[in-house]
């Protein structure tokens, strides 16, 4: 048996909780062919350029089913085998009139513009309630306690889902990020098991939003979904099988990355009493601060769809036509030629151009609502949670690769002030 490249070492589920040891060694080799045939690009500067490169495509379905120099077929996500390619997995036009049509929605009319900046009493108002359930206790979790209600509650506010139906599609997607696997472990039975279970997660999901948007058709209500079913706007109506799709992804994306960044946001704070002191300090560094925290622990750590549309030469090597490219942002995150000791947490970090939210087209557009949350939520947890203490380090983490996040952070705390 050969053996593993540190990109299949990053891959495996028991170095999930630190893969950054084994992105150092991939940035040896900026641009590295893998056995299967794909090129994992792992450093800042080629990263971004590939990302404003007209060749690189995001379309999953203009990727050949096998990678040139490989007799096996890749990997492909269980939303690709199921549901229309969505913004993240298309390309323009399709790609900029969907996203278009949704930012317009997302972010209000031109004359209400400020639809996002708006909510910020109101999840100020739920990140304080969650603290107040807290008091009295002597132990909390701080994703299933914290860090999941807030941004799942918000983003069924502005797409129009009901609350009510979290139990239900968060099983969905709990099942389908588990079913997703591109490492070595991927072809175990156990696996192979858990992919057809994600598979019908999927189905189950997308049969739920369809109803949704039926429901609105009929009868129009509140929310970003609702609008998008009665759009009049000089693009014209996306197609129903796109709604669903996008709706899915605004769903999901709209708050599970969100959840992880909250978690490992104070899971890092905590494991840097200083910088967690100082921010306590001085609240104002809150900002920066977030900033510093997605860079330092990326919540999306690679994307996995792209490829090359022709040969492209970078970094001394040429990426094929055809072949699969992945581009890895929490290794970016980290590059000693990009940021100065970025193995270091710096809430005071200048010129913090991270990858976290992506660049060029497929840019988050996202990325201001999650910043009101984490800013809410980790400033107002630092400055109300007395004493808080990790109980487990590492903590447990989830299964995908892609939205690296804990599955719990276990806090003993003192108290909660008010």
């Amino acid at each position: 048996m050969s053996e593993e490249t540190p990109w299949q070492q990053a891959l495996r589920y028991e170095n999930r909780a630190n893969p950054y040891p084994f992105y150092a060694e991939l940035r040896k080799t900026p641009v590295a062919r893998q056995p299967d045939g794909s090129y994992v690009v792992s450093t800042y500067r080629e990263i971004v350029a590939l990302l404003h490169d007209t060749r690189i495509s995001s379309d999953p379905t203009k990727r050949p089913g096998t990678a040139p120099g490989t007799a096996e077929p890749q990997a492909e996500t269980i939303t690709e085998s199921i549901l229309e390619p969505n913004i993240i997995t298309s390309d323009p036009p399709e790609h900029d009139r969907n996203r278009s049509m949704m930012l317009r929605h997302f972010y209000g009319p031109s004359d209400s513009p400020h639809q996002i900046s708006d909510l910020d009493p109101e999840i100020h108002r739920i990140v304080g309630e969650l603290l107040d359930d807290m008091k009295g206790k002597t132990r909390i979790d701080v994703v299933d306690d914290f860090a999941y209600p807030l941004p799942v509650t918000m983003i069924c506010k502005v797409l129009g889902v009901p609350r009510e139906d979290e139990p239900r599609f968060h099983e969905w997607i709990r099942t389908a990020l588990e079913s997703f696997d591109l490492g070595p472990e991927s072809t175990s039975e156990e696996n192979e098991r858990k992919a057809q279970e994600g598979h019908r997660a999927v189905q189950e999901f997308g049969e739920y939003i369809t109803g949704l948007l039926d429901q609105y058709a009929k009868q129009p209500g509140p929310g970003m979904l609702s609008e998008l079913v009665h759009e009049d706007g000089p693009e014209g109506r996306m197609s129903q099988s796109a709604l669903v799709s996008n709706a899915v992804l605004l769903l999901f994306a709209g708050h599970e990355t969100t959840v992880n960044l909250i978690a490992h946001s104070v899971l890092t704070l905590l494991r840097h009493p200083e910088a967690l002191e100082k921010l306590r300090r001085r609240p104002e560094l809150i900002v920066p601060g977030v900033e510093e925290l997605l860079r330092f622990e990326s919540s999306v750590q690679f994307w996995h769809t792209r490829s090359a549309l022709d040969d492209i030469e970078i970094a001394g090597t040429t990426i094929p036509k055809g072949a699969p490219v992945f581009l890895v942002y929490g290794s970016a995150n980290r590059d000693p030629e990009r940021f100065d000791n970025p193995d270091e947490l710096d809430l005071e970090r200048p010129d913090n151009q991270h990858l976290g939210y992506s660049q060029g087209i497929h840019f988050c557009f996202g990325a201001p609502l999650a910043r009101l949350e984490v800013q809410a939520a980790v400033g107002e947890f630092v400055r109300r949670v007395q004493n808080p203490r990790l109980v487990e380090d590492p903590p447990p983490y989830r299964h995908n690769q892609i939205f690296r996040g804990p599955r719990h952070v276990l806090v003993d705390i003192d108290g909660v002030a008010d």
